[in-house]
Parts: structure tokens; sequence; C-alpha cells
């Protein structure tokens, strides 16, 4: 890698470490080609992003960010995963280092708090972006829901109550 291409580089990660809402730094020693290619894969299809970084690079970069205080987590073969959803990396990354016992999660960032092993499973363990706001969602139309069954109700007793007459009669 010659200097164009470090300097490009450091310029991209400061841009991942001070956009981003969440970082996580992961360990993954002895992972083979074909699984870093699905752990990748799998980081795609949730709408995060995965990168082997160099640890003198990554630390360059860090500076002056608010992930400024993970930059002691960049020691052996390191490497990141992040997304704007502060949900999504960590769920990969903690689904996948409970199959692959290679793949070490250190910690992360999630906004300004800094997260050791545990916060970023702990992390992992809430519902992502979109299933909140499947849920809230479910929350605002249940009351139109129950609203409409409440003022349908009476018609409907009203008619079983005369159905009922109905019947009555007939059988007199």
């Amino acid at each position: 890698m010659d200097r164009t291409q470090k300097t490009e580089l450091v310029g991209y990660l400061n841009s991942v470490f001070s956009e981003k809402s969440a970082v996580i730094v992961a360990h993954y020693k002895g992972l083979s080609v074909a699984d870093m290619t699905e752990l990748r894969q799998q980081m795609r299809d949730s709408g995060a992003s995965f990168k082997v970084t160099k640890n003198r690079l990554a630390r360059r970069a860090v500076d002056g960010t608010k992930c400024q205080p993970i930059s002691d987590l960049f020691t052996g073969p390191t490497a990141i995963a992040y997304s704007d959803d502060p949900i999504a990396p960590a769920k990969v990354a903690v689904d996948y280092a409970k199959k692959n016992d290679k793949f070490v999660i250190l910690g992360g960032m999630m906004g300004e708090t800094q997260l050791d092993a545990n916060g970023v499973k702990s992390l992992a363990s809430m519902p992502s972006l979109d299933e909140l706001r499947g849920k809230i969602l479910g929350m605002i139309v249940t009351p139109a829901t129950r609203v409409a069954t409440v003022a349908a109700a009476p018609a409907s007793q009203l008619a079983r109550v005369f159905g009922a007459y109905g019947q009555k009669g007939d059988a007199a």
C-alpha cells in the first residue's frame, strides 16, 4: 500500500468513525476467506458494512473523532463493523460470534457511548429500528380498530335482538 492509498484509507476511516452511529471492533484471527465472505454478506444484508483495518491507520483515523476512546482496541488482527443503524452491526456480529469462536468482539461505540463486549451483546438484544417502527405503527393502529369495533357493536347487538324476536314470533 503506497502513501496515497494510506491517506485515502485514513480519510475514509475517519469519516466512518465520525459519521456512523455504531462501530464494532472485533478480532478475526483464524477465519477463512469463506467465513469472512459469509460475514461480509450477512453485514451487507442487514445494511451494515465490515472492513478489515490496519491498526496503525485506524488509530490515526480515530484521532479527533467521537470514537477516540476505542483506539486502544486496535491491536492484533482487527476489523470493524459499522452502520447508521446502531443495532444492525451488533446483531450480525454477535450472532456470527456465537457460531464461530474465532470471531471475538472486543467492543465498540454507539454514538458517544463506549461499549465493551457485553455492551455490544446487550445492544444486539434490542429490537432493530424497523422492528420498533412496526411496533409503534401497531400501537397507533390498534386504538382505531378498537373504536371501530365498539362503534359497530351496538348495531350488531340490536340486529341480533330483532332477529331473536322475529324468530320467536315465527315459532309462536
